[in-house]
């Protein structure tokens, strides 16, 4: 069995994930702590919240013995590009212990690593934003949106929230039935009817401006809250909602297309909380992309720090069937 020690970290807004194993396959610790995007939550914020997570992590070894680590972030080349960012990451490398270098990908890379070895395909995300990603011998080589929640993130957890909205408004301005999702989103929104702040009494204006008013109160971005009721309402057969998941599969199988040829048999590897769990637009994404890409295989992404693990320990001389490690390591539970 190999000596050598990997560390792979998946960073995002919401969770910064630690894995440390040998390049044999055997995991060795795990660390978990919040968000550690540093253009999300700040430098010093995520800093703090990386040194947790690979304290965690590392607390069964010396430190010293990792040979290589990788980590997978939403907008790595911002990290690559900000001199103070870097600086922050290098002094938490340094604090930790940690004497090797370590590898910064995007977190697409990172995602399609987790689900599948094969150096060529196709990673497609929807969490809070959406992004598709080409891949070819494991490097990220060209994009489908992921232009934020502005301009795009088109099916994301962003774009779900925002639809249940308008769609809620539709609903209240039509005087229709307000049942289902229109009414989980004024619930959630307006407060509960049961607790004495449920939804202005009058005409259905006001209803409307109290809707706009209380989305206007938070930033863009925490639309994506709303996006559990999609799902949930969806499970529940409401058509509103069902009608939202069919237009986001839609929508993240146009991006899949724009970067990826007809008749391509490389795997597509689905990833994101949306996409992942089985949930209702898993399914319906999964329905169209077996229409246009019959012969390719579809794959759950796993645990991304695992992913990233297995990219910073496959290029090590005594892998030498990076294929069997992949499958070792992510077959650990998360």
């Amino acid at each position: 069995m190999s000596d050598s020690i990997v560390v792979g970290l998946d960073i995002g807004g919401t969770s910064t994930r630690a894995l440390v194993a040998t390049a044999a396959g055997t995991v060795l610790g795990r660390g978990r702590a919040g968000g550690g995007n540093p253009t999300t939550h700040g430098v010093e914020a995520a800093a703090t919240e990386l040194r947790l997570a690979l304290t965690a992590a590392l607390a069964p070894i010396d430190p010293g013995q990792v040979s290589a680590a990788a980590m997978g972030l939403a907008g790595a080349g911002r990290l690559l590009a900000d001199p103070v960012a870097r600086a922050a990451f290098d002094r938490v490398w340094d604090q930790v212990g940690l004497r090797c270098g370590y590898d910064v990908t995007g977190d697409a890379l990172a995602a399609y690593a987790s689900g599948t070895p094969h150096p060529d395909g196709t990673i497609v995300i929807a969490g809070t934003g959406a992004i598709a990603g080409e891949i070819r011998d494991l490097t990220l080589h060209r994009v489908a949106d992921g232009h934020g929640w502005l301009l795009g993130d088109a099916g994301s957890g962003f774009w779900l929230g925002r639809e249940a909205v308008r769609r809620t408004l539709a609903v209240i301005e039509t005087s229709q039935e307000r049942v289902g999702l229109p009414d989980l989103v004024m619930a959630e929104l307006l407060g509960d009817p049961a607790t004495g702040g449920g939804p202005p009494a009058g005409p259905a204006r006001r209803t409307v401006d109290a809707l706009v008013q209380a989305v206007a109160a938070g930033p863009p971005i925490a639309l994506a809250a709303l996006a559990p009721l999609v799902v949930r309402a969806a499970r529940d057969g409401d058509p509103v909602a069902v009608d939202i998941v069919a237009e986001a599969a839609r929508l993240l199988a146009g991006s899949v297309g724009r970067i990826r040829s007809a008749g391509d048999r490389t795997p597509v590897v689905l990833g994101g909380g949306l996409l992942t769990g089985g949930t209702p637009l898993s399914a319906a994404l999964t329905g169209a992309l077996r229409e246009r890409w019959p012969d390719a295989p579809l794959v759950t992404a796993g645990d991304g720090a695992a992913g990233a693990a297995w990219l910073a320990a496959r290029t090590l001389p005594e892998v030498t069937d990076p294929t069997a490690l992949h499958h070792r390591l992510l077959a650990a539970p998360a």
